[in-house]
C-alpha cells in the first residue's frame, strides 16, 4: 500500500537530516510522527520513527541523569535485539550459542545483572542481540524499559520445565504493558499513541529437557499471538529456524548496490524497512544522490536490469543501479 506522504512530513523529515543536536533531532522527529498519516502503508514507518524516538530520548536522559544506574547498548548491525523472560528462563545460554558473547550463565535467578550484547550473524548480515536482566513479579531494574523501548524487537522466553509457566511469562507481559510497552505478534493497525508496540518472537526454550506435551501446550497458548519457535541452547535444536523467524518478524530486506559499468557489491547489503523505495535506498546511501536520481535499474525475481522509477518498491536480495 502506497504510503502517500504529506508535503508537511516530507518538511519534518527534512528537518530531521538537517539536524545537529539532540533536541532538534528530537523536535523534527516528534513533527515526523503527528504530521505522518495514520494508514495500514505507514504503520511500519510509524514504527521506525517511535523506535528512533525512543532512542533519542533514552540518550537525552542519559546524558541529563546526576544519579541511579542506567545503561545504553549502542545499536549495531541491521537490528537490535532485546531478549525478556523470567529468571532462569534459557536468555543467556541462547546468547552464548548464537553470537560470541559470553554472558554469565549459571542455575539460580538473576545471574544477568546488566546488558549482555552479541551479535548473530544472519546469512550475510548481522542481528545485535541484547540479553537482559530477567524480569519477575518481585524484581524491575529501573533502567529496563528505556532500553527496550529502543530496540526494534523482542525475544520473549518460555521455559517450559518451569513449575511457575505460564504465569512468569505473562508478568513480563503484564509489567512492560504497564509502562507502554506491549509485546506483539505484530504492529497493530490502531495503537494507543501513548505506546510503543515491540514486535516480539516467542521462544520455548530448553526442548532437549521438556516433556513434549508441555512444550506442545505453550505453543497452542501463544501461537496466535505471537510466531513461536523452539528451541535447545544446548543441542543446537531450532536455531537456524529461529534465525530466519526473528528476520521475518523484523519485516526487513537487503539491497545490493551496482554502481554503473561496475560489478554488484554483494560484500555489505543495504538493510532497509519492508516496503522501502529506489528513492529511500538513494537517501540511505547520500541525501545529494537522492535529489539528483533520475531512474534505476533493478535486478531480482523477473526482473533483470529494468529500468524502474523512483518510487519502485524493493525486495529482500534487489540488486540495484541508480542513475542521476
Amino acid at each position: 500500500m502506497p504510503a502517500n506522504l504529506t508535503p508537511q512530513y516530507r518538511a519534518a523529515e527534512a528537518k530531521w537530516r538537517q539536524a545537529k543536536t539532540l533536541e532538534e533531532k528530537r523536535q523534527a522527529l516528534e513533527e515526523m510522527l503527528a504530521t505522518i498519516p495514520k494508514h495500514k502503508g505507514t504503520e511500519k514507518l510509524q514504527a521506525d520513527i517511535k523506535r528512533r524516538l525512543a532512542r533519542l530520548r533514552q540518550e537525552e536522559e542519559s546524558r541529563s541523569a546526576k544519579h541511579g544506574l542506567t545503561f545504553r547498548v549502542e545499536p549495531e548491525g541491521a537490528a537490535q535485539v532485546v531478549l525478556l523472560g523470567p529468571p532462569n528462563c534459557g536468555k543467556s545460554s541462547l546468547l552464548a550459542a548464537l553470537t560470541r558473547a559470553e554472558p554469565a550463565i549459571g542455575d539460580f535467578p538473576f545471574t544477568t545483572t546488566r546488558p549482555q550484547p552479541g551479535m548473530m550473524p544472519f546469512e550475510d548480515v548481522a542481528i545485535q542481540l541484547v540479553d537482559l536482566p530477567p524480569v519477575a513479579a518481585t524484581h524491575w531494574d529501573a533502567w529496563l524499559p528505556n532500553l527496550v523501548r529502543a530496540a526494534d524487537a523482542a525475544v520473549l522466553f518460555a521455559d517450559p520445565t518451569s513449575p511457575e509457566v505460564p504465569e512468569d511469562v505473562e508478568v513480563v507481559r503484564q509489567r512492560l504493558a504497564q509502562v507502554h510497552i506491549p509485546l506483539v505478534g505484530s504492529l497493530p493497525e490502531d495503537a494507543d499513541p501513548r505506546d510503543t508496540p515491540l514486535p516480539t518472537l516467542l521462544v520455548i526454550s530448553k526442548v532437549d529437557k521438556a516433556r513434549e506435551e508441555d512444550v506442545q501446550v505453550l505453543e497452542e497458548m501463544y501461537r496466535d499471538v505471537f510466531p513461536v519457535v523452539r528451541v535447545s541452547a544446548h543441542t543446537r535444536a531450532g536455531l537456524e529456524r529461529f534465525k530466519v523467524a526473528l528476520w521475518r518478524l523484523l519485516g526487513l530486506v537487503r539491497v545490493y548496490s551496482k554502481p554503473p559499468g561496475k560489478p554488484v557489491d554483494r560484500t555489505a547489503p543495504f538493510v532497509l524497512p519492508e516496503g522501502s523505495t529506489v528513492a529511500d535506498l538513494a537517501v540511505r546511501i547520500h541525501r545529494e544522490l537522492a535529489e539528483r536520481l533520475a531512474f534505476a535499474r533493478v535486478w531480482g525475481g523477473k526482473l533483470d536490469g529494468q529500468k524502474v522509477s523512483r518510487d519502485f518498491e524493493l525486495r529482500d536480495r534487489d540488486v540495484v543501479e541508480l542513475h542521476a
